[in-house]
């Protein structure tokens, strides 16, 4: 059976031509699926019966199927999706008083990066995701919304999962977003711990999609025990591909900096950081770190986070603190993961891409 959210508008009119329906019944199934945001055929009711009877015969609305869901005192929502194999994501809606509303979406089941105080790279990596299947956690997100008399504004590929390790999944992804579900592509961003060939390559994409770089340490040694990946591709490589990025783009990057208590979070590390990015056009968002299970590691006072970002600024560097959201039902950065994994449930074995 098909999932009307794979079949790409030229192959529905195809199908729509086949069943001896009118061509403008393409634009209005689209229109359903996309703007209207139906949750079934059974919503679209200005098409004739025997076209909603065929739709419904051949295909779903979707396959992701609802768990579970939280909401966080603040008012962020976490979702816990089962995939067609049994796999399990979690995705997230984060509300704001200025009128965003944005989904932070998943592109893998799991990681492969195992970023230490990361509790999805704490679980391992079990598989990337299908373009749709990327969409289809925002598309879930919009239809809530479009039902409460709003809508989604931003979309973070932020969730589970490495979005450049699943690299052509989460591109497609990404202008399905923009193209079919209309979410601008200055309201999406994009989040690598720094694979530099895709960074390299997403340069050449001709996208105006925001890139953060997860950083979190400003030399090598502190990094590469906070993120494997920099072993592989050290700072002075993923440095230079920002710089290529920004020439190439005129788009400033975004770099994500835990500040992990008396570890990341020193004047020290200010002044090395500032250093490090001097003269790139670039914006730091710096987090007290959410806790994990997995980690020891305790979020730092927000005088550390304000003197932090007086260094940065000592040198010109954008810099603000990000606002802590869904951390007591762990939606927090980082946080996402999956309970609900059975005990002969092993993660995939990868090499780093």
């Amino acid at each position: 059976m098909l999932n009307w959210y794979d079949v790409t508008q030229d192959d529905l009119a195809a199908l729509i031509q086949g069943w001896g329906q009118p061509s403008f019944r393409t634009k209005q199934v689209w229109g359903w699926l996309y703007e209207r945001l139906a949750a079934s055929v059974e919503d679209m009711t200005d098409l004739p019966k025997p076209l909603r009877e065929k739709l419904r015969s051949e295909g779903t609305i979707g396959t992701l199927e609802l768990v579970t869901g939280q909401q966080s005192k603040d008012g962020t929502e976490k979702r816990l999706y089962r995939l067609p194999d049994g796999r399990l994501i979690e995705s997230v809606l984060m509300v704001y008083e200025d009128g965003r509303r944005t989904a932070c979406i998943s592109t893998q089941s799991g990681c492969a990066m195992g970023c230490v105080f990361c509790a999805t790279g704490q679980m391992g990596f079990f598989r990337h995701l299908t373009a749709t299947e990327i969409v289809e956690q925002a598309l879930a997100f919009a239809r809530e919304l479009n039902q409460r008399g709003e809508r989604l504004s931003n979309v973070v590929l932020m969730g589970m999962g490495e979005p450049f390790h699943n690299y052509d999944a989460s591109l497609s992804a990404i202008r399905r977003l923009i193209n079919d579900l209309g979410i601008g592509a200055r309201h999406i961003t994009v989040s690598t711990v720094g694979l530099v060939p895709q960074i390299r390559q997403f340069a050449e994409e001709g996208l105006q999609v925001t890139l953060a770089i997860s950083l979190h340490a400003a030399n090598d040694t502190a990094r590469g025990a906070l993120l494997p990946v920099n072993r592989r591709w050290p700072l002075s490589d993923l440095i230079a591909a920002c710089h290529h990025y920004v020439k190439k783009t005129g788009r400033r990057v975004t770099f994500e900096w835990a500040l992990i208590h008396g570890q990341t979070d020193t004047q020290i590390q200010a002044h090395e950081l500032a250093k490090l990015l001097r003269g790139m056009l670039c914006h730091v968002n710096v987090i007290p770190l959410n806790p994990t299970r997995g980690f020891a590691g305790s979020p730092s006072e927000i005088a550390a986070a304000n003197n932090f970002i007086a260094i940065l600024h000592d040198y010109n560097i954008s810099a603000t603190v990000r606002i802590r959201r869904g951390i007591d039902i762990d939606a927090g950065c980082g946080q996402l993961t999956t309970r609900y994994i059975q005990p002969n449930d092993i993660p995939s074995v990868v090499e780093m891409p």
